[in-house]
């Protein structure tokens, strides 16, 4: 479609936890691919499963069953979550991930130079002291960092100024693909804009690949090429953004965008409320996960699950009414 070269393939992804003899299906059967450049966003309540996939990505936690086939930079594709660490170690420096809290991120007893430098050690350990260090001092520029500032500890810095110290620590490394797990949700709204504007303008010069994880769809809409829904650790749907918010096909989607703020005061969106609470991943309903919760379940929809399935080009939705619902999303001018 765009002539872009795939990046990543996830496939059949499931995570489950075992604890005391209870199974908690954390993430089920998600599958998608992203093409090189492209921004992902992943959106659903907290719960769903968002941070859990991202981390299963970058193979922070090791996925039950499902493969990640990730296409490096020599054009060699591996699967990442069955390599051994030897080969592993060679293809991490390519996959770096942004966590949420930039307040408990950063070791508090590390300076910010040796916060930005420990991937760098830990990776080329034989690198000259003289290259590390104006490695350092050029992706701190980058990143907006004062570099009179570097031998200052994490506390002397406000959340905005953290976060960015952990998006110098994920670039430091060179990377095609990061991994933004809620990396602007502890900020306030005029910081999120300036660290959203720069992960764009880094994503641009350095040609990165964003899975970017959020509740928050304005977010979401602002920097993705395509969106992903998920509801109790199932991917709902999958499309692009303009599509997906246009022309939402799961009542779970049409529901998530009644809820955001529309700055113009002529369109009026419908809020639909969710009755209830996300159910137990320990026990999930039987068929369709959402049908607890959904205005427009039939009988069906209690009984068997629904089949993930391409609607439309590039647009996937797993709902057994699809074809008849007439769901609301945004009305865009052109």
């Amino acid at each position: 479609m765009s002539g872009k070269k795939q990046i990543l393939d996830v496939q059949h992804i499931h995570m489950r936890f075992n604890s005391k003899g209870v199974c908690v299906r954390a993430v089920t059967d998600v599958s998608f691919t992203v093409d090189e450049g492209e921004t992902i966003g992943i959106v659903g309540e907290s719960g769903c499963g968002k941070t859990t996939l991202g981390r299963c990505i970058v193979r922070a936690y090791e996925p039950s069953e499902g493969e990640v086939l990730y296409t490096a930079g020599d054009g060699e594709t591996v699967n990442f979550t069955k390599i051994d660490p030897k080969t592993m170690k060679k293809y991490r420096k390519e996959i770096q991930m942004i966590f949420q809290d930039p307040y408990s991120s950063l070791d508090p007893r590390m300076t910010v130079y040796d916060i930005i430098k420990e991937p760098l050690l830990a990776n080329f350990p034989k690198m000259p002291k003289a290259e590390m260090d104006q490695r350092i001092m050029d992706i701190a520029a980058k990143v907006g960092l004062n570099t009179s500032y570097l031998m200052r500890y994490p506390h002397a810095f406000s959340g905005g100024q953290r976060q960015r110290i952990g998006i110098a620590r994920a670039l430091v490394l060179n990377p095609r693909v990061i991994v933004c797990d809620e990396s602007v949700s502890a900020l306030d709204v005029s910081i999120q804009a300036q660290v959203i504007n720069l992960l764009h303008d880094l994503q641009k010069e350095f040609a990165l690949t964003y899975l970017f994880i959020s509740h928050d769809l304005s977010v979401v809409e602002y920097i993705s090429d395509k969106v992903g829904v998920m509801y109790l650790g199932k991917l709902v749907e999958y499309a692009p953004t303009k599509d997906l918010f246009s022309h939402p096909m799961h009542p779970y989607t049409e529901s998530l965008l009644s809820a955001v703020p529309v700055a113009d005061p002529t369109q009026q969106m419908e809020r639909i409320p969710l009755e209830g609470e996300i159910p137990n991943p320990a026990n999930p309903p039987t068929g369709c996960y959402f049908h607890t919760r959904c205005r427009y379940c039939k009988q069906q929809c209690k009984e068997t699950a629904p089949e993930y399935r391409e609607m439309e080009p590039g647009h996937f939705v797993a709902c057994h009414r699809a074809e008849e619902l007439k769901l609301k999303g945004f009305q865009y001018d052109d």
